[in-house]
């Protein structure tokens, strides 16, 4: 008898990247797309080529068309399944590029939508990436419907299509109705488990960072515990609190939340509010950074954007720069605002600085309760 593998095939993706002159360069759209090529990847995507463009003004089709072109000859050569953007496409536009490119298009926010729903394993994880999704279907759902325009057209075909659209609207809004209520259940049992911490004058701690810097491994080490730790994008989407003992006088707990990451789509920041809240009500932010990564700073930099739109700018943070493991270069002393009351180098894999983080944190806690 003879055995078939089972194997699933990934699919052939192009990835392709634009921005405008003079805010952004050849350098940032390289590093952008390098990231895109992580992203499908760990979406199960073979990513086969890349394609980028710096444009004077912005097009109605995202990029180019010579570039369109040149994507069109190479999907033909290639034999290329799923186009992949490095930025939200509005609805118009992913439908043009479809229908110009005769391929499916998906965008960086469905991309990274995906990985989310393999990666939620909690009740509450699973929620906000089934809320997320929704609310970037909903505005999409004409496009869904296109293959009805291929039925011939004009009377006896239009309406049957915006019926089901309609139906479909109708059906994702009450989905979204169902979410938001299960979410808020869940909110008011994490809010009250924050309160009685709060109220027992315990130092929250709380870990943030670029994803895939190592914020898990830390977490498991500070507190001897054993959540899910991978050198994957976004492998901790569930916030996760314990215990974590620092002196006799300084009761603390620690978090580990979802990882950031550069262009995190807007939609996403709103469904995981209730996982951020975690780090907006955190005593001390723990930002955690790769600096065995070439772009470190930039890391560092994304993180403290983002940390500056949920408000977080002034609350203390201790910068842990970690995987000191793999890199051979001199340490340095990094430049960096006075909301950062100490910085630290570690490797969370072989145990460097870990006395040296837990004294900061000792420190820090203490600075904070005083």
């Amino acid at each position: 008898m003879k055995l078939h593998k089972t194997k699933i095939k990934k699919e052939k993706a192009l990835l392709v990247a634009c921005a405008i002159k003079g805010k952004s360069s050849i350098k940032k759209l390289k590093e952008s797309l390098s990231e895109l090529n992580n992203l499908s990847i760990s979406a199960g995507a073979d990513p086969i080529y890349e394609i980028y463009q710096l444009l004077q003004k912005p097009q109605n089709t995202y990029i180019g068309l010579g570039k369109i072109s040149e994507i069109k000859e190479y999907i033909k050569i290639h034999e290329i399944e799923v186009c992949i953007f490095d930025d939200e496409l509005n609805p118009s536009t992913q439908k043009v590029l479809e229908n110009k490119l005769g391929i499916k298009v998906i965008d960086r926010t469905a991309l990274i939508l995906d990985i989310f729903s393999k990666r939620a394993q909690t009740h509450e994880g699973k929620l906000q990436v089934e809320l997320a999704q929704s609310e970037y279907l909903l505005p999409r759902l004409a496009g869904q419907w296109s293959h009805l325009e291929r039925l011939g057209g004009g009377i006896g075909t239009r309406g049957p299509g915006e019926t089901q659209i309609e139906t479909d609207r109708r059906l994702i809004r009450g989905k979204i109705k169902r979410i938001k209520a299960g979410m808020k259940k869940v909110e008011s049992t994490r809010t009250s488990q924050r309160t009685k911490r709060m109220n027992n004058n315990i130092i929250n701690l709380s870990l943030v960072g670029y994803t895939n810097s190592g914020k898990s491994l830390i977490f498991n080490k500070l507190v001897k515990s054993n959540i899910l730790s991978k050198n994957q994008l976004f492998s901790t989407l569930d916030t996760t609190t314990r215990k974590i003992f620092l002196d006799e006088e300084i009761y603390s707990t620690i978090s580990d939340t979802v990882g950031f990451i550069n262009k995190l789509p807007t939609i996403l920041v709103e469904s995981f509010k209730s996982t951020l809240e975690e780090a907006i009500n955190a005593d001390i932010l723990l930002h955690v950074v790769d600096y065995s990564a070439e772009d470190f700073n930039e890391k560092i930099e994304t993180v403290d954007n983002i940390l500056f739109e949920l408000g977080l700018n002034k609350v203390p943070k201790i910068l842990i720069k970690n995987k000191i493991d793999l890199i051979e270069k001199p340490l340095e002393y990094l430049e960096l605002d006075e909301s950062y009351l100490a910085q630290i180098t570690t490797s969370a894999k072989v145990g460097t600085g870990l006395n040296e983080l837990r004294s900061s944190l000792l420190n820090a806690s203490q600075i904070v309760k005083n």
